[in-house]
């Protein structure tokens, strides 16, 4: 017989253990899933499909010729990569979420911020993705004074220190 402390354990193991469903069409057939580089990595990878040149100083939606079926209660959020960093492309939003009930395909938003256009080679990878729940909350609306007070307050950017 399990104790108390072992059911807990057991249902927290089983917790971490599901793996949300995404189910993946190819809108192009060159392009390639999402893959893992290492058993210890958060995100898949996602790569450019066919060769794609960014124009210098022009935001651009990079294809990624796939589109997904994510299972509800869940999101993928888009993350730059490092390697794009040191290339001087970035994503000018910093991070994007494809929601559950999205269809379209996936695209992934960069800035070439070099002063020449650079090209993608098809197949590169270009960003990260991320799989995290969906939390759903109850939004009430009040009023100011209704709030209740905190030591911080209202102070904002740089109030609490350097």
């Amino acid at each position: 017989m399990l104790f108390e402390d072992d059911i807990e354990m057991e249902i927290q193991r089983k917790a971490f253990a599901y793996r949300p469903k995404i189910r993946v069409a190819k809108k192009d057939r060159r392009a390639e899933l999402p893959q893992a580089a290492t058993p210890g990595s958060a995100c898949y990878d996602l790569k450019v499909v066919g060769a794609f040149q960014l124009t210098p100083g022009v935001p651009t939606i990079v294809p990624t010729g796939l589109i997904f079926e994510i299972e509800p209660g869940y999101c993928v959020k888009i993350y730059p990569r490092s390697s794009m960093g040191k290339k001087g492309i970035m994503m000018p939003h910093s991070v994007g979420v494809i929601d559950s009930d999205y269809r379209g395909e996936i695209g992934v938003l960069l800035l070439n911020n070099n002063k020449e256009a650079i090209t993608l080679q098809s197949g590169e990878r270009i960003a990260q993705m991320m799989v995290e729940k969906v939390l759903v909350a109850d939004i009430t609306e009040t009023t100011e004074e209704e709030l209740t007070q905190t030591e911080r307050g209202a102070g904002g950017f740089g109030s609490t220190g350097q």
